[in-house]
């Protein structure tokens, strides 16, 4: 009776999985952004939520949940009904902050289950000509060698990816550089200009009106091939540095870690949808970012290598949070 039962059971499991993805989605649909409006992943969200409305035939609402470097908005999610109603817009901090934080909540590989890579993001490697003359990283490289412990860069704040991606790129150059972070992007950009602080590792779309002012110098573009933001500027490969390409910033849709995998792949086939809209591109790429989509394999697997690579850089780097 007991085996009966059991097989009755898994039969009923597997018919209600497959209903669920059917009759997705039975009410409104809540994309989490785990960071403040105004951002890039935020900016992000809002344009792809329209879109998958009009295909669900249900309202999408972008909530914004920030703090803790996004732990909120992701614990939030992993909690959340498994069903695809509750879904997550996140970017690669994801995989950096369970470095930092030694008691996440949730389990970043198990409590939240990846759909799609959605964006790129290039970063670059910017400095104030005034007062740190160089024309090349060859030229930084040699410039912060010479000079250990006199050169300053800033960052948004602690652990964000731009102090981390600073981080590894003096880890694997052998570079002395003092760290400076602020709360926020504003005054971190607001000093570079100003020459209170040389360099910085930022996303270039930020810094881009900067760079065409001259008032700061871009150096390096991540990434295998040059920016169509600022095709002046080369790659790190370019200039001997390779282990660059794979530095852009990417966002992603997960839900949570319970979610049938075939409302996955349902959920997964409307977001790369929307993602080969010409509208939803055009407008991405004149934020600066580029459309990108992916399996939910392909990204489970980018976060598993990326939390490895991270936790390492964090360790080398001693980095901590205030």
């Amino acid at each position: 009776m007991g085996d009966r039962m059991r097989l009755v059971a898994l039969i009923l499991g597997v018919f209600c999985v497959a209903a669920s993805a059917q009759t997705f989605p039975s009410r409104p649909v809540v994309l989490v952004v785990p960071f403040t409006t105004g951002t890039g992943i935020d900016i992000l969200a809002r344009a792809i939520g329209p879109r998958l409305s009009e295909r669900w035939k249900q309202p999408v609402v972008v909530e914004n949940k920030p703090g803790a470097s996004g732990n909120i908005g992701s614990d939030f999610v992993a909690k959340a009904a498994p069903d695809g109603h509750t879904l997550m817009v996140t970017v690669n901090t994801y995989t950096i902050t369970p470095a930092l934080f030694k008691n996440l909540p949730y389990n970043p590989l198990t409590d939240l289950a990846p759909v799609s890579k959605i964006a790129l993001a290039t970063y670059t490697f910017v400095v104030n000509p005034a007062v740190f003359p160089a024309a090349s990283m060859q030229e930084a490289v040699a410039l912060i060698r010479a000079n250990p412990g006199k050169y300053f860069y800033a960052s948004p704040g602690n652990g964000t990816p731009h102090h981390v991606g600073m981080e590894l790129i003096k880890l694997r150059l052998g570079l002395n550089a003092t760290h400076v972070p602020y709360k926020g992007f504003a005054g971190a950009m607001t000093d570079l200009v100003g020459g209170q602080v040389h360099m910085m590792f930022t996303l270039i779309h930020s810094s881009i009106p900067h760079v065409r002012s001259g008032r700061i110098r871009a150096l390096a573009v991540t990434g295998a091939q040059r920016s169509p933001q600022y095709p002046e500027a080369p790659t790190f490969r370019e200039q001997g540095i390779d282990f660059m390409d794979d530095m852009d910033a990417w966002y992603a849709v997960m839900a949570p870690g319970r979610t049938p995998p075939e409302l996955v792949a349902r959920v997964n086939a409307d977001v790369n949808a929307v993602m080969g809209l010409a509208d939803v591109r055009d407008h991405l790429v004149k934020q600066g970012m580029i459309p990108v989509t992916s399996t939910p394999g392909e990204l489970a697997a980018l976060i598993r290598s990326d939390l490895a690579r991270w936790a390492k850089v964090v360790a080398d780097a001693k980095i901590k949070m205030d």
